[in-house]
């Protein structure tokens, strides 16, 4: 008979408690520790992470990067953002610019980006979305015309988050109007010091600023600046929102605000109880979820599952707290 083995190897249990141990030293003083990955920025912590070669984990050798199994950065991220350490700063760079990079990228743009996300020294934002172009990315109307040996940026980006501190943006804009809305569609890395740029911090309900709108006036970028082919943005950024959807951030990003919750909690309620029982289990069938993706069994386009499995998850959590 043949036992299914969900234990992690002893090596993985050491990475995963160093991580903790780091994570924990990091967010002590911290006031708020849930949505780390999102709210959380530190430049000093980000070159830390870097020293420690956290970032880039899984990339190749050749490249700069970890050459490591993605269960190792597993386990190192799920214990960082458990404990509420501030990734932030560089979270979307390790999670999907450079993977996009590896991936599109030409070599002088790999030679010339990766270096600063694996060490930890570059900020990145991802300038999707827009007032009315959310999850809808082949309706955006921000427009990049070619003029020369450059494109020239107009239009207007909003939910963009870490904007405010990042060095550098990666853009998807529309490059050929005449086309279907699938097809005329570009991605570029845009200097953020550039002019014409303005960002607007948007202050959420809890007083956080980590959301920006970022408005685009005649900036210039140069064409090689350009990621992949152009008009092809929409394939490319469909390979990218599976770096982002199939994570273990969300499934853990307020477990530490569930945990403080149950301390409080009346756990003679049999209703009390079944929520816990429920919000465990999810946890459990979620981490399951988000396994699969880092382990390679999951069929194409599961991540779209996973985060809709664990964002209604970490609603949930939030509703119970």
């Amino acid at each position: 008979m043949t036992t299914l083995e969900y234990r992690l190897d002893d090596d993985l249990v050491e990475l995963s408690a160093h991580a903790r141990q780091v994570g924990r030293a990091a967010a002590e003083s911290l006031t708020v520790r849930e949505d780390s990955w999102l709210i959380g920025a530190s430049r000093e912590f980000s070159r830390q992470l870097g020293s420690l070669g956290w970032l880039g984990m899984t990339w190749p050798r050749e490249f700069g990067g970890g050459g490591r199994r993605p269960i190792e950065r597993f386990v190192v991220v799920e214990a960082l953002i458990a404990e509420g350490a501030p990734v932030a700063t560089s979270w979307f760079a390790d999670r999907q610019i450079g993977p996009t990079l590896l991936q599109f990228g030409s070599p002088q743009q790999q030679e010339r980006w990766l270096p600063g996300i694996i060490d930890g020294t570059s900020a990145w934002c991802i300038a999707m979305s827009e007032p009315d172009a959310g999850s809808d990315v082949a309706s955006l109307i921000t427009r990049a015309e070619r003029r020369g040996g450059q494109w020239v940026l107009n239009g207007q980006k909003v939910w963009t988050s870490g904007a405010v501190d990042a060095d550098w943006c990666y853009l998807i804009a529309r490059t050929d109007p005449e086309a279907a809305p699938h097809a005329g569609l570009s991605e570029f890395v845009v200097d953020m010091s550039t002019p014409g740029i303005e960002v607007r911090p948007i202050v959420d309900s809890t007083g956080n600023a980590h959301f920006c709108e970022v408005h685009f006036d005649d900036v210039e970028v140069p064409a090689s600046h350009l990621v992949g082919k152009p008009n092809d943005s929409f394939r490319q950024v469909m390979r990218q929102m599976e770096h982002e959807r199939g994570g273990i951030d969300r499934l853990v990003s307020n477990r530490r605000l569930y945990l403080d919750a149950v301390e409080h909690a009346d756990r003679g309620d049999p209703l009390i109880r079944q929520e816990f029982a429920a919000l465990e289990s999810g946890y459990r069938i979620g981490r399951l979820m988000v396994l699969r993706e880092v382990l390679g069994q999951a069929p194409p386009g599961f991540s779209a599952a996973t985060k809709t499995f664990c964002t209604e998850h970490e609603q949930r959590v939030a509703e119970f707290c």
